[in-house]
């Protein structure tokens, strides 16, 4: 039996907060600047593609994002274009699919079957400022579908300080179980953005909140029905950090409609559960 990676200190922790964090989770060297430097370099192709000269500095891991605004100040569409092709590079897919990961979910949820979500793995960037794509407070759930019983791995790949504005949870509120939302937010997001927590005020009134700020090899395990929303980044550097979702075949509520995904899978939550679903007031 291999040594196992949580303590059962930090199994209790999960189980009444629904959130644990692991600081210096990954190796710098082995499991995040492979990442780093292949976004790097998706970048100088973005750029090449759009013949803007790469005038970059020798790759530094640490501004591994060198480029990426000037980008987005000449043409936000070449962000989007960084957007899918991030969630494509080797080193990342190989971290998605971390046996750790795997590990993790087995010592939390012990009996489960852990499986990895497709279309539920990426690289988020948030860029300053932006409020479109930023995520209001939500369960993972209904973006996600999949299983109830689920685990988000997220981890950063810049130091998250109150300027970048950290992602903000409610620890404790998954014993919520899932919850109601409206059917459209009616403010021009779709798809999974358009998703507003109905009486969300009420909610959210009812539990305290916590900011934690992260650095780089720093992992954030977070239950499917934790309140959450991301943080406003007040910088001049976007946000970016690394998603990975993991359900379980073993969840009753998962097998009931086949496992099914949700907006990243063409499925309309809706659908799915239109029990969960109310008409906005």
């Amino acid at each position: 039996m291999p040594t196992p990676l949580l303590s059962e200190q930090q199994r209790e922790q999960f189980h009444r907060d629904g959130l644990l964090i692991l600081p210096g989770f990954y190796d710098a060297h082995a499991d995040i600047e492979p990442v780093q430097r292949a976004i790097h370099a998706a970048i100088g192709q973005v750029m090449q593609r759009h013949g803007v000269p790469d005038e970059r500095p020798p790759l530094d891991p640490a501004h591994f994002d060198a480029g990426y605004q000037d980008l987005i100040r000449r043409d936000r569409s070449w962000g989007a274009e960084v957007y899918d092709a991030v969630k494509q590079l080797p080193p990342f897919v190989r971290l998605v699919a971390h046996p750790a990961h795997e590990r993790l979910m087995r010592e939390l949820r012990p009996g489960s079957e852990p499986g990895i979500a497709g279309g539920g793995y990426g690289i988020r960037i948030d860029n300053p400022g932006e409020e479109r794509f930023r995520a209001q407070w939500h369960q993972e759930y209904p973006a996600q579908l999949r299983s109830l019983d689920g685990l988000v791995f997220w981890s950063p790949l810049v130091p998250v300080d109150e300027a970048l504005g950290p992602v903000r949870f409610c620890p404790g509120s998954q014993r919520e179980g899932p919850l109601p939302v409206y059917r459209g937010s009616g403010d021009g997001r779709s798809g999974a953005y358009a998703l507003m927590l109905a009486n969300q005020e009420a909610l959210l009134s009812r539990y305290a909140q916590v900011a934690p700020l992260c650095a780089p090899t720093d992992l954030v395990i977070i239950d499917f029905l934790v309140l959450h929303a991301s943080g406003y980044n007040r910088s001049q550097r976007s946000r970016w950090s690394m998603q990975f979702r993991y359900f379980n075949f073993a969840d009753a509520t998962g097998r009931s409609h086949g496992w099914k995904g949700s907006f990243a899978a063409g499925q309309d939550f809706s659908l799915i559960h239109p029990e969960l679903c109310v008409d906005a007031p």
